[in-house]
């Protein structure tokens, strides 16, 4: 049946404007340029957005039924030809609708993968590839006996968050208590069906890096490694990232090797991958495979290094074509967060407008916000400064000194107390006054 109504993308979920807006440009002007409309289902009145959607719906996207409904009557007055999401906690229901329309997609067993960490565990490790021992438990008692049989020191983390959020490394069972509050508590604020309990899982220990790839028809197509930083111990807060697009392991063939088998594993079809590996002793690791772009302006730093750009990558597989991965810069991109070095109220964050190599330096919070450290609070971010240079020791040079001359006035508030509910990072700027 044929209809006269307009082709359009669907897209679930703008992202922050510091975070997003490179990536949306992009994909307005390629929808454009193919005669299609962009059309928005987003949770907060659209202020910057309107410069790149030709339709904006307003609706509590984290109610899924909802979002169902909402795509559903806009698929009414639009032949929707593709659906794009990068936002974490939306991409099952965005995966949902792109199978419903008949659209590319991640597929509905690849989406289940990625999203629940303990679905991705039990799939990887009966396909051999290498895994820690893991165990999902609905209790304290259960994590103890879990720990025992994998052996400390071991990792304990929500089943379905993203950044980190609850995630920690318990030495010892007296350890263990804690974090397993820590990290069931912080499962209450995501979705439903995976909050309580906890995943306990031997260390791989290591350097962590992580991958963003396409995925066309199945076929894994890598695009930037980022060298990644974390602080905050226990916790694993990530404090900055590099990518270099002549990093040798973008030509490893035991990395490309697991990552593909991974892919096919899952059962991914086409999207946009970030998959954060350990690098340890007996070879890589797969930590995660989330079916979204990176955050943390990842994305942003691939682009900068490599010239491929996400948006459009992103594009052509919601649309069905295989994208051009090659890579048409040779350079190297980082970026470095500023976090308080305690709980606080922040009065006011001054970031440097010329430094060399600096590509964009911005505050991450407003005056007024509260930032709080693990396991109070997550993302605690003041600022971040992105640098880029020919190699990663240059760029390493420049962020240090970039982040020396962000300026942060502050009052230091006492932590929350044991057992307060977890709220979702606050202060990360957007333009929605």
């Amino acid at each position: 049946m044929t209809t006269n109504n307009p082709g359009a993308l669907l897209v679930i979920g703008s992202g922050l404007k510091l975070y997003r807006e490179y990536i949306v440009r992009t994909v307005s002007a390629r929808a454009r340029e193919a005669g299609l409309k962009l059309v928005l289902v987003n949770n907060l009145k659209p202020t910057w957005q309107n410069a790149y959607f030709d339709d904006i719906t307003v609706v509590n996207v984290f109610d899924h039924a909802l979002l169902a409904e909402t795509a559903r009557e806009l698929a009414t007055r639009y032949t929707v030809t593709g659906v794009l999401c990068w936002d974490e906690p939306l991409v099952m229901p965005a995966a949902e609708l792109a199978a419903e329309f008949g659209v590319p997609g991640l597929s509905i067993p690849g989406v289940h993968g990625c999203r629940d960490k303990h679905s991705c565990r039990t799939r990887l490790t009966a396909a051999g590839l290498p895994q820690p021992g893991f165990e999902l438990v609905p209790d304290l008692a259960g994590a103890r006996e879990a720990a025992a049989r994998i052996g400390y020191p071991v990792i304990v983390k929500p089943r379905a968050l993203g950044a980190s959020m609850g995630v920690s490394l318990a030495a010892d069972e007296q350890a263990l208590e804690s974090a397993y509050r820590v990290a069931h508590e912080a499962s209450l604020v995501g979705d439903e069906p995976y909050r309580g309990g906890a995943l306990i899982e031997g260390f791989a220990d290591g350097p962590e890096i992580s991958i963003d790839g396409a995925v066309y028809k199945g076929e894994y197509l890598p695009m930037f490694v980022a060298r990644k930083s974390t602080g905050m111990p226990p916790f694993f807060e990530e404090t900055g990232h590099v990518v270099d697009a002549a990093d040798p392991l973008l030509r490893d063939e035991e990395l490309l090797g697991v990552l593909t088998r991974a892919h096919q594993v899952l059962r991914i079809e086409n999207g946009i991958t970030h998959t954060e590996v350990r690098l340890t002793a007996r070879g890589p690791v797969i930590i995660e495979v989330n079916g979204r772009l990176g955050g943390d302006l990842i994305p942003f730093l691939g682009k900068t290094a490599t010239g491929i750009d996400p948006g459009g990558v992103l594009f052509d597989v919601a649309t069905g074509q295989r994208p051009d991965v090659s890579h048409t810069r040779a350079g190297t991109a980082g970026i470095r967060f500023g976090y308080p070095a305690h709980d606080c109220v922040l009065h006011s964050v001054t970031v440097p407008e010329e430094t060399p190599g600096l590509v964009l330096a911005s505050p991450m919070a407003e005056p007024g916000t509260t930032l709080r450290l693990p396991p109070g609070g997550y993302i605690a971010r003041h600022s971040l400064v992105v640098c880029e240079g020919p190699d990663p020791d240059t760029v390493a040079r420049r962020l240090a000194h970039a982040a020396s001359l962000v300026k942060v006035e502050a009052e230091e508030v006492e932590p929350p107390p044991a057992g307060t509910t977890l709220e979702m990072p606050a202060g990360l700027l957007d333009v929605d006054e």
